[in-house]
């Protein structure tokens, strides 16, 4: 790799790390002791400075950490998401202690994100099988989705503040739009069963001919919004395969899949600076880079535009394969967390593993094409 910056959590073995998005300088890392089998978690705050990434904070909790979300409100506050189903809100300016501290859930929480548009409230996803809505103010939830099943990972869409996407242990990729009204369904909108084969009289096929039937299902453990087409998320999970759907054609099966990890993919993120880059942490120890495909060869391609009625055309008949780009292996132990900065030339990448490593590299010679 051209360039990288190491750094340790020591007696820690990461699950997630986020850059901040206010400095292309600061990062966090949520992790546990013992791999989070049992034991404390730390939230630890790393600088990037001329000596390298070094820690400038670090936060004990009682229990593991699984995963955080930086405010969008405050720059110096993590939201921590923590095994007790509680989720604790840090602030860079007080030492030891939360300033915030939200316990609803049953069981572990799993995920936090943070809406990024409005940016005045937060979600998490927990294995109790709920999502929570979080105002940073409030120690009380202010809406609670239900989603039946051990729920991985949560997120607001980039695009619109009223969107939650959740992916869970079931093989399903769900959709809350909250400007629906309540019913029964508490504003669930588009359900996409991740593995199940498209509908529709003929199967769609793969570049090299071979017809995609879909998979036997497997829990999703990790989902991404794209960053410039408003209705692709991608998805994966413990049958190692990476796949994008167009939200809006939710019986179409998938835009692209991505095969290559030899072992369950525990986190991926859509690059903020091309539509169809993507990168990907697995227990296969390694984080690679991918193309979906999408701007191979030409312009980019649009998802399908939906026909009369609002309603999306049937599958076009062709399922993109997408590439591998690069591979990062310096890792020695599961790859648990990934994420791009924001800032700067668009290549930087920060990864974490059970290897109590952070690595931050440059993967712009991976991306040239």
């Amino acid at each position: 790799m051209a360039s990288m910056l190491e750094c340790r959590t020591p007696g820690f073995n990461p699950y997630a790390v986020k850059y901040s998005p206010y400095y292309d300088s600061r990062l966090a890392v949520a992790s546990s002791a013992n791999y989070g089998i049992v034991g404390n978690g730390r939230l630890f705050v790393f600088g990037l400075g001329p000596q390298g990434i070094q820690i400038e904070k670090s936060y004990d909790t009682q229990d593991a950490q699984y995963d955080l979300a930086w405010s969008e409100i405050n720059e110096n506050q993590v939201a921590v998401a923590c095994g007790d189903g509680s989720i604790k809100l840090y602030d860079l300016g007080v030492n030891d202690f939360p300033v915030m501290n939200f316990h609803e859930h049953k069981r572990e929480t799993f995920s936090v994100c943070w809406n990024p548009i409005t940016k005045d409230n937060f979600i998490s996803s927990s294995w109790d099988g709920t999502i929570k809505i979080w105002s940073p103010t409030r120690p009380e939830s202010l809406k609670t989705l239900p989603v039946g099943n051990c729920t991985y990972n949560a997120a607001f869409s980039p695009h619109n503040p009223a969107l939650i996407s959740c992916v869970s242990s079931d093989s399903h990729l769900r959709l809350f739009d909250l400007r629906t009204p309540v019913n029964a369904k508490y504003h669930l909108a588009t359900t996409i069963p991740v593995h199940a084969p498209p509908t529709g009289p003929v199967l769609p096929r793969l570049a090299d001919g071979t017809t995609y039937a879909g998979q036997t299902p497997a829990e999703v453990l990790t989902h991404d919004w794209n960053k410039y087409s408003d209705t692709v998320i991608a998805t994966a999970g413990v049958d190692r395969v990476i796949r994008t759907f167009d939200i809006r054609n939710p019986a179409g099966g998938p835009l692209s899949i991505l095969p290559g990890h030899t072992y369950a993919v525990r986190r991926l993120a859509w690059s903020p600076h091309a539509r169809d880059i993507l990168v990907s942490a697995s227990y296969d120890m390694t984080v690679r880079v991918w193309t979906d495909g999408s701007t191979m060869g030409g312009p980019p391609q649009q998802p399908p535009v939906a026909g009369p009625g609002g309603v999306p055309p049937a599958h076009d008949g062709t399922i993109r394969v997408g590439s591998q780009l690069g591979l990062m292996n310096r890792h020695t132990e599961f790859a648990t967390g990934v994420d791009w900065c924001l800032f700067g030339t668009g290549g930087w990448v920060a990864s974490v593993g059970w290897d109590e490593r952070v690595l931050c590299w440059d993967a712009h010679t991976l991306l040239r094409r």
